[in-house]
C-alpha cells in the first residue's frame, strides 16, 4: 500500500459526512473543534474562511479549504461579519437574505483522537487549493460527483458518500503536495513524496512494522549508507528512522485494538514487541493510556455514538 493510503487507513475512524448550505449575505457560521479534518468547497459565489489563528482566506468558486485537526473556525460572507450561526446537523440548508448568494459544500473526516502523523502535522492550518483551469481534473470531478450525491435521493446514496469523501480527501492532499513539491526549495514531506528512495524505506516500515528493523536495514532498502540515510530521513520525515518506526508501530497497534479482537500479546507481536509488558509500556508512553483501556474506551464511545444515531433515526 502506498504511504498516503496506508496513513489514512491507519488513522481514520467512522465514516466521513458532508452537507451543503445556501446563504445570502450577510451571514457567518462558526464551526467547533473536531478530531479530524473539516473541509469546505465553494460551489457558488464566494466567502471567507476565518481560522482560529492566522489571516482570513478568501474562497472563490471551485476553491477547496481543508483544516486538518481542526481547532475550530468560521466561514462568512465577509471577515467582519459576526458568526451568528453554530454549524450542526440540524442546520437549515437554505436561508434567504438580501445580499449575494453563496453555496458551500462542507464536511468532516474523522481521525483517531490523540494520534497524528508527521505527513499531516506539517500541513498549514488551512490547506487551500484554489481552482485553476486545467489543474487537478480528478479533484474537480470528485467535487462534481460529491456535490450531486449530497443532494441525491437515489438508491445507494449512503454507500456512495463515504467513498466520494475518501476520494475528495485524497485528491486534495495530492493536489496540495503536488503544488508544494513543484517549488525547487521544497523540503519535508512535499519533497519526500517525490523521493523514491525514502518512499521505499517508509513502505517497508508501514508494510511490516513487526520486523526488527535497524537503520542499516532501512538504508540498504533506500540504497544509501547508514549515515546518509539517517540524515536524509530525519530531514524529510521530521524525526529519526527508529523514532518514526516506534510511532508507526503505535499507530498500527491502535488500529488493531480498535478493529480487531486479538489478544494484547498477539497485537504486541504483530507490531514488533516480544512481550506484552514492553508493548503496554510503549503504548502508554505514546498515548497516555494502557492498550486494554484504550480498546475498552473506544468500544464504549462507538457504542454510545451508534445508540445516539439510532435514537435520532427513531425520532424522525
Amino acid at each position: 500500500m502506498d504511504i498516503l493510503s496506508g496513513t489514512i487507513a491507519a488513522l481514520r475512524v467512522g465514516s466521513p459526512d458532508a452537507g451543503r448550505f445556501v446563504r445570502h449575505a450577510p451571514w457567518g457560521r462558526e464551526y467547533e473543534r473536531i478530531d479530524g479534518a473539516a473541509f469546505h468547497v465553494v460551489l457558488e459565489g464566494s466567502c471567507w474562511l476565518i481560522p482560529r489563528e492566522g489571516e482570513p482566506v478568501r474562497l472563490n468558486v471551485g476553491d477547496i479549504a481543508l483544516l486538518y485537526l481542526d481547532r475550530g473556525h468560521g466561514i462568512a460572507d465577509n471577515p467582519t461579519t459576526p458568526l451568528t450561526e453554530i454549524a450542526g446537523p440540524a442546520d437549515k440548508p437554505v436561508i434567504d437574505g438580501p445580499g449575494a448568494r453563496a453555496t458551500v459544500l462542507c464536511g468532516i473526516y474523522k481521525f483517531t483522537p490523540g494520534w497524528s502523523h508527521p505527513m499531516f502535522d506539517e500541513l498549514p492550518e488551512v490547506v487551500h487549493v484554489p481552482a485553476r483551469l486545467g489543474r487537478h481534473p480528478q479533484l474537480r470531478a470528485a467535487i462534481d460527483l460529491l456535490s450531486a450525491e449530497v443532494e441525491s435521493e437515489e438508491q445507494g446514496r449512503e454507500a456512495m458518500l463515504p467513498a466520494l469523501l475518501d476520494a475528495l480527501f485524497v485528491y486534495t492532499m495530492r493536489a496540495w503536495y503536488s503544488e508544494a513539491g513543484e517549488d525547487p526549495d521544497a523540503d519535508g514531506w512535499a519533497a519526500l513524496l517525490h523521493d523514491e528512495a525514502m518512499l521505499n524505506a517508509l513502505r517497508a516500515i508501514q508494510t511490516d512494522p513487526g520486523r526488527k528493523w535497524t537503520v542499516e536495514d532501512l538504508g540498504r532498502i533506500a540504497g544509501l549508507s547508514r549515515a546518509h540515510f539517517a540524515r536524509r530521513f530525519t530531514a524529510l520525515v521530521g524525526e529519526a528512522p527508529l523514532a518514526y518506526l516506534t510511532r508507526w508501530r503505535m499507530i498500527a497497534a491502535a488500529k488493531l485494538l480498535r478493529e480487531g479482537d486479538g489478544t494484547l500479546a498477539s497485537v504486541a507481536r504483530e507490531v514488533g514487541y516480544g512481550s506484552e509488558f514492553a508493548f503496554a509500556k510503549a503504548f502508554k508512553r505514546a498515548h497516555g493510556t494502557a492498550p486494554g483501556q484504550y480498546r475498552r474506551e473506544f468500544a464504549a464511545a462507538t457504542t454510545t455514538s451508534a445508540e445516539r444515531a439510532l435514537a435520532g433515526a427513531s425520532a424522525v
